[in-house]
Protein backbone atom coordinates (compact mmCIF):
# COMPACT_ATOMS: atom_id res chain seq x y z
CA UNK A 1 0.00 0.00 0.00
CA UNK A 2 1.07 3.40 -1.11
CA UNK A 3 1.21 5.76 1.56
CA UNK A 4 1.37 9.18 0.25
CA UNK A 5 0.55 9.21 -3.58
CA UNK A 6 2.54 12.51 -3.85
CA UNK A 7 6.10 12.38 -3.97
CA UNK A 8 8.42 15.54 -4.40
CA UNK A 9 11.74 15.03 -5.70
CA UNK A 10 15.11 17.38 -5.76
CA UNK A 11 18.48 16.99 -6.28
CA UNK A 12 22.07 18.85 -7.03
CA UNK A 13 23.85 18.57 -10.22
CA UNK A 14 25.49 15.08 -9.10
CA UNK A 15 22.06 13.19 -8.82
CA UNK A 16 20.33 14.84 -11.73
CA UNK A 17 20.90 11.29 -14.05
CA UNK A 18 19.37 9.61 -11.44
CA UNK A 19 16.57 11.60 -10.47
CA UNK A 20 15.72 11.72 -14.08
CA UNK A 21 15.24 8.16 -13.86
CA UNK A 22 13.60 8.00 -10.52
CA UNK A 23 10.70 10.16 -11.76
CA UNK A 24 9.95 8.39 -15.15
CA UNK A 25 9.39 5.18 -13.27
CA UNK A 26 7.48 6.65 -10.51
CA UNK A 27 4.95 8.38 -13.11
CA UNK A 28 4.79 5.23 -14.72
CA UNK A 29 3.64 3.87 -11.52
CA UNK A 30 1.22 6.36 -11.23
CA UNK A 31 2.63 8.69 -8.59
CA UNK A 32 2.10 12.54 -8.51
CA UNK A 33 5.79 13.44 -8.57
CA UNK A 34 6.71 17.11 -8.40
CA UNK A 35 10.41 17.97 -9.50
CA UNK A 36 11.69 20.72 -7.57
CA UNK A 37 15.24 20.92 -9.43
CA UNK A 38 17.39 21.23 -10.07
CA UNK A 39 16.69 20.80 -13.99
CA UNK A 40 20.64 20.18 -15.49
CA UNK A 41 24.01 19.21 -15.04
CA UNK A 42 24.89 22.66 -13.81
CA UNK A 43 27.28 23.12 -11.23
CA UNK A 44 24.69 24.17 -7.78
CA UNK A 45 24.49 24.18 -4.29
CA UNK A 46 22.64 21.38 -2.71
CA UNK A 47 21.48 22.80 0.56
CA UNK A 48 19.26 25.14 -1.57
CA UNK A 49 17.47 22.14 -3.36
CA UNK A 50 17.49 20.25 0.30
CA UNK A 51 15.61 23.14 1.70
CA UNK A 52 13.09 23.98 -1.28
CA UNK A 53 12.01 20.18 -0.52
CA UNK A 54 11.87 20.27 3.05
CA UNK A 55 9.70 23.64 2.98
CA UNK A 56 7.33 21.64 1.25
CA UNK A 57 7.12 18.67 3.12
CA UNK A 58 6.77 20.82 6.21
CA UNK A 59 3.62 22.25 4.55
CA UNK A 60 2.40 19.35 2.90
CA UNK A 61 2.65 16.36 6.01
CA UNK A 62 1.50 13.84 3.93
CA UNK A 63 3.97 13.96 1.28
CA UNK A 64 6.79 11.86 1.22
CA UNK A 65 10.07 13.27 -0.15
CA UNK A 66 13.30 12.17 -2.03
CA UNK A 67 16.60 13.89 -2.46
CA UNK A 68 19.66 12.79 -4.50
CA UNK A 69 23.19 14.23 -4.35
CA UNK A 70 26.49 12.95 -5.71
CA UNK A 71 26.95 10.80 -2.58
CA UNK A 72 23.62 11.59 -0.82
CA UNK A 73 25.62 12.23 2.50
CA UNK A 74 25.15 16.07 2.03
CA UNK A 75 21.49 15.97 1.14
CA UNK A 76 21.26 14.11 4.07
CA UNK A 77 22.77 16.63 6.16
CA UNK A 78 21.31 19.22 4.90
CA UNK A 79 17.72 17.39 5.57
CA UNK A 80 18.25 16.42 9.46
CA UNK A 81 18.79 19.45 10.49
CA UNK A 82 15.35 20.38 10.45
CA UNK A 83 13.53 18.43 13.98
CA UNK A 84 10.63 17.24 11.82
CA UNK A 85 12.43 15.46 9.07
CA UNK A 86 13.62 11.87 9.15
CA UNK A 87 15.56 11.58 6.46
CA UNK A 88 17.87 8.46 5.50
CA UNK A 89 20.38 7.47 3.20
CA UNK A 90 19.67 4.18 1.92
CA UNK A 91 21.93 2.36 -0.46
CA UNK A 92 19.47 -0.94 -0.93
CA UNK A 93 15.91 -2.09 -0.40
CA UNK A 94 16.62 -3.48 3.32
CA UNK A 95 17.66 0.12 4.48
CA UNK A 96 14.66 1.60 2.74
CA UNK A 97 12.48 -0.97 4.32
CA UNK A 98 13.93 -0.04 7.95
CA UNK A 99 14.31 3.50 7.25
CA UNK A 100 10.14 3.64 6.88
CA UNK A 101 9.30 0.98 9.29
CA UNK A 102 11.33 1.55 11.78
CA UNK A 103 12.59 5.01 11.84
CA UNK A 104 8.89 6.71 10.19
CA UNK A 105 11.68 8.43 7.51
CA UNK A 106 9.94 10.81 5.46
CA UNK A 107 12.60 11.89 2.96
CA UNK A 108 14.76 9.19 0.97
CA UNK A 109 18.00 10.18 0.02
CA UNK A 110 20.42 8.49 -2.52
CA UNK A 111 24.10 9.35 -3.38
CA UNK A 112 23.44 9.50 -7.49
CA UNK A 113 27.08 8.59 -8.24
CA UNK A 114 27.35 5.47 -5.86
CA UNK A 115 23.60 3.70 -6.78
CA UNK A 116 22.76 1.79 -10.07
CA UNK A 117 19.50 3.02 -11.08
CA UNK A 118 17.69 -0.49 -10.93
CA UNK A 119 18.65 -0.20 -7.45
CA UNK A 120 17.69 3.10 -7.10
CA UNK A 121 14.01 2.23 -8.29
CA UNK A 122 14.09 -0.74 -5.97
CA UNK A 123 15.04 1.36 -2.56
CA UNK A 124 12.60 3.67 -4.18
CA UNK A 125 9.44 1.38 -4.15
CA UNK A 126 10.39 -0.26 -1.06
CA UNK A 127 10.79 2.97 1.08
CA UNK A 128 7.52 4.58 -0.64
CA UNK A 129 5.34 1.33 -0.42
CA UNK A 130 6.64 0.57 3.54
CA UNK A 131 4.60 1.83 6.51
CA UNK A 132 5.48 2.91 9.97
CA UNK A 133 5.52 -0.04 12.77
CA UNK A 134 4.97 2.17 15.57
CA UNK A 135 5.16 0.34 18.86
CA UNK A 136 7.95 0.45 20.19
CA UNK A 137 9.80 2.73 17.67
CA UNK A 138 7.25 5.37 18.49
CA UNK A 139 8.74 6.53 21.26
CA UNK A 140 12.20 6.49 19.81
CA UNK A 141 10.78 8.60 17.20
CA UNK A 142 9.85 11.14 19.62
CA UNK A 143 12.74 11.53 21.77
CA UNK A 144 13.84 13.26 18.09
CA UNK A 145 11.20 15.70 18.08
Amino acid sequence: MKLSNKILIASDHGGFRLKRHIIEHLRNKAYEVHDMGTYSEESVDYPDYAKKLIDQILQERSAMGILICGSGIGMSIAANRHPKIRAALCYNALYGKLARSHNDANILVLGGRYIEKNIAIEVADTFLSTEFEAGRHTSRINKLR
